[in-house]
């Protein structure tokens, strides 16, 4: 996925951490091989390569990632949108450089026809699940949930492997369970929006839960004097201008985490605030303040903060 993982353990020697790094391995190259926007011959590549509307075999696991997209999607009114990968590209944020000027109104309204969950239907039936799209170019990009969904499928290893005190990562979304080698519970730190790494802005127990966090302050270039975020709002097919962030979700799992902190960095500071209060969610924000920055937490993320 174009990104790292680790993995944190208490009481395990040597011999059964090679044994198990071995096993992760194997676990996220699967994952990979399904997820994939990279690999050519990815279960998801294939998808999006395919240009028709017939039903695609998909396996269990995409079709929760995808159906789970599709909920926090409508939820957050559009704002989290994984078929948004062309006009992340239009603005320079895909595999490709900048652009040399900012795209045209026209170019933008080419880019948002081929984009649109109401595009995408996932179907089960008796013989397992399939995936289907309305719009023939019409793609999907999983990198805002598969990482959510990787640091999961570790957890769930690291259970089936007997072991019950882990932190295990993949990207910025985080799990962890039990305690860590000094016997304390994990904590997790939230960076301050800034390029230090070591900043911190606030220090949670996550108490067995999942985290992630959605930023606009490291992915950005500059044009014209103007800072382009790689944030992109679907609903404007343009950079978001608002003041927020960062946002940080703590969720059930980390594949939840990992969806609604896009939608809630697209939406913006007051509407995140008010989707977070209707839906309580435990959700950390930080704004952007013509003096420094001012953050704001929902009650169910206060209950996870150390103090």
């Amino acid at each position: 996925m174009g990104t790292v993982w680790r993995v944190k353990l208490a009481e395990v020697d040597q011999q059964r951490a090679t044994e198990l790094r071995q096993l992760i391995q194997q676990q996220l190259n699967d994952d990979d091989l399904e997820l994939s926007t990279w690999k050519t011959d990815s279960v998801l590549s294939r998808f999006n390569q395919y240009q028709g509307n017939q039903p695609q075999k998909i396996s269990a696991n995409m079709a929760d990632i995808i159906t789970l997209a599709l909920r926090i999607g409508r939820k957050t009114d559009g704002a989290m949108d994984i078929t948004v990968g062309p006009l992340v590209n239009l603005w320079g944020f895909g595999p490709g450089k900048s652009p040399v000027s900012p795209p045209n109104q026209a170019q933008i309204d080419r880019a948002r026809a081929q984009t649109g969950l109401q595009h995408l239907q996932v179907i089960e039936t008796v013989a397992g699940q399939y995936l289907q799209k309305d719009v023939p170019t019409l793609s999907v990009d999983l990198s805002t949930m598969g990482e959510g969904f990787a640091t999961d499928h570790l957890a769930r290893l690291m259970e089936s492997e007997g072991i019950n005190n882990y932190l295990v990562s993949v990207g910025g979304a985080v799990l962890t369970r039990g305690h860590n080698v000094g016997g304390a519970a994990w904590r997790v730190a939230i960076q301050k929006p800034t390029d230090r790494e070591n900043a911190v802005q606030a220090v949670v127990d996550l108490q067995g839960h999942g985290i992630s966090t959605s930023g606009s302050y490291r992915n950005y270039y500059e044009q014209n004097g103007q800072r382009v975020s790689h944030v992109i709002d679907p609903n404007s097919g343009r950079p978001v201008q608002h003041k927020l962030v960062s946002a940080t979700v703590i969720a059930t799992t980390a594949l939840e985490a990992d969806g609604w902190d896009t939608g809630l960095m697209v939406m913006g500071p007051d509407k995140a605030k008010a989707l977070a209060l209707k839906e309580k969610l435990a959700v950390y924000l930080i704004v952007k303040q013509e003096d420094g920055f001012s953050s704001w937490m929902s009650p169910q993320f206060n209950a996870f903060i150390r103090r």
